[in-house]
């Protein structure tokens, strides 16, 4: 993996200017992402759980639970964990919840400062390596426990096909050929995935898997929230294919948690 100066957009980033985060630097204004020397004991900040991503046969779909936990609380029940990179890229997070988001908001940023300084999109590996880079600067917080790790997706234009990303704590960055996941329910999503995916399955079943691989994680983990049918919370699916992003209808992801469930109420 090549990167630029400070670790900021690869190379093929052209300038450094093209990077909103080295923008920021050489002003003097940069982000930290650290605690200045201080200890994370005591902090208890919520913690997003279980997300996956896999592919399809037109693409890649990802989807995520919504609950956050506070060690053995649970801090929220509608948590958004899968976002929009750009139009054609998809980023879901697990960890330290607040850090997490602010981090995606960044990514969407740098892609959006780059695609109009450059007058074209970065490529697929481009967004998967400034990802990891911005993973490995949160390291020092990292040390100190409060984690990010991401997960990140997209159609390939050139290629035309999906490709998938799984990221390490240290900001290690890994092309997946079927599927990923990660949190803490991600090992028993794993399992189930390994079961039932099929790279040649439509849109449609994917998106059932996806719903049932979360059912499935959240049978077994207590921090990974499975579909509320009462408070009618459900999981966020996305799907990323030649068409671009697409947040998947909050009634069909529905359908599919009470199928998953064995429900027809």
């Amino acid at each position: 993996m090549t990167l630029g100066p400070g670790d900021g957009l690869p190379l093929e980033a052209g300038t450094p200017a093209s990077s909103f985060t080295e923008l920021l630097r050489s002003r003097g204004i940069a982000l930290r992402w650290d605690l200045a020397g201080h200890s994370g004991d005591g902090l208890e900040p919520p913690e997003g759980t279980t997300v996956l991503a896999f592919r399809y046969a037109e693409g890649v779909v990802m989807a995520g639970d919504r609950r956050a936990v506070a060690g053995n609380i649970i801090a929220h029940r509608n948590v958004q964990k899968v976002f929009p990179a750009d139009a054609y890229s998809a980023v879901a997070i697990s960890g330290t919840a607040g850090i997490a988001i602010e981090l995606v908001k960044l990514f969407q940023t740098e892609l959006e400062h780059y695609e109009k300084l450059e007058g074209r999109r970065l490529s697929l590996s481009g967004k998967a390596n400034h990802l990891a880079a911005m993973v490995r600067r949160q390291m020092p917080m990292a040390f100190q426990g409060l984690v990010v790790i991401p997960l990140f997706c997209g159609f390939d234009e050139e290629a035309g096909e999906g490709r998938l990303y799984s990221f390490d704590v240290v900001g290690g960055s890994y092309e997946e050929t079927d599927y990923a996941t990660t949190g803490s329910g991600g090992r028993d999503a794993r399992l189930f995935l390994r079961t039932h995916f099929s790279e040649a399955m439509d849109a449609g079943s994917a998106i059932d898997l996806a719903v049932s691989a979360l059912v499935a994680a959240a049978e077994e983990d207590t921090a990974t929230g499975g579909p509320d049918l009462r408070r009618d919370i459900y999981p966020n699916v996305v799907t990323v294919s030649a068409a671009g992003f697409r947040a998947i209808d909050g009634d069909r992801v529905a359908t599919a948690a009470r199928a998953a469930m064995g429900s027809d109420s």
